[in-house]
């Protein structure tokens, strides 16, 4: 310091023992200018449970607040969503995915997915919400599909000696009762759900990713996985990398990146539905391999 000046990039404040004290502005907020990056994690299950219960899991109840926080950040240059998710409800990826594209069109700021080790079905659904999509090598994505499984069990009550007593009001209320033997109408009306929905989905891919698609309809979805190095050439993913160089290509070394998630459940809420909810979780990814 010479002439009464001080060092550019520095601030001085006198403190009450006389003392000039220099600090570096990067570490003053109001004058810290750096872009910032919020960095949104998107793990585990899709499912619908309230406030976002279930460990691990995710849905707009629980992953909705944290989005209109990740948004809402000053400064903001971009958002990452870090996608690592076996999929699940397909409601719940459609009310999650369109909360990202609503926020990310009302602030105008560019989103990033990045795959960890798994994108698939309705993880994959998370992912088109992004502007581009980077996958690991490694990574599991695709599984363009709806899946339904049950389990048939009209004989284990009689096996048992129990009687089962069963009354609606509605001809077709009782349907697909895993007690009574599956009726062809029955058969036809869950594959006609199931296209259905399978429609939307294909709609949605199609929609996000526009002409990169590089297949045909009849490989991309059928719900196949690829690895995200065969998924590059097939135009599902834009490139391979992973979030954090992604981060410093995209916005720079000195992006300031701001993490979010969802909040964790109380423990006795995990204690309660732990058993049931990492079953079923564990069976999603099992679908996958992972």
């Amino acid at each position: 310091m010479r002439g009464g000046g001080f060092a550019p990039g520095f601030v001085a404040c006198l403190v009450p023992a006389r003392k000039v004290v220099m600090f570096s502005t990067m570490r003053i907020p109001f004058l810290d200018r750096r872009p910032r990056v919020a960095l949104v994690r998107l793990s585990g299950l899709i499912a619908a449970r309230g406030g976002g219960a279930s460990p691990g899991g995710l849905n707009i109840e629980g992953i909705g607040p944290v989005l209109e926080r990740a948004f809402a950040l000053k400064r903001l240059a971009g958002v990452v969503l870090v996608v690592n998710s076996p999929g699940g409800s397909p409601v719940q990826s459609s009310l999650i995915a369109g909360r990202i594209r609503q926020l990310a069109e009302e602030k105008k700021v560019p989103v990033l997915a990045c795959v960890e080790d798994a994108a698939a079905s309705g993880g994959y659904w998370l992912a088109c919400a992004a502007d581009e999509i980077v996958a690991d090598p490694s990574s599991i994505v695709g599984s363009i599909g709806v899946i339904s499984a049950g389990f048939g069990l009209e004989g284990l009550a009689e096996k048992l000696g129990v009687e089962r007593r069963l009354a609606t009001a509605g001809g077709q209320k009782s349907f697909l009762d895993p007690f009574r033997p599956v009726e062809p109408w029955q058969q036809a009306r869950l594959q006609d759900l199931l296209s259905a929905l399978h429609e939307e989905f294909k709609g949605w891919v199609r929609g996000r990713r526009g002409g990169l698609l590089a297949a045909p309809d009849a490989e991309l979805f059928n719900g196949r996985f690829w690895t995200g190095r065969e998924a590059l050439p097939l135009g599902l993913v834009d490139r391979l990398g992973d979030a954090q160089s992604e981060i410093r290509r995209r916005f720079g070394e000195k992006a300031q990146v701001i993490p979010f998630g969802a909040p964790r459940p109380p423990w006795f809420l995990r204690l309660l539905r732990g058993g049931a909810a990492l079953a079923e979780e564990r069976s999603a990814w099992g679908r996958i391999g992972l």
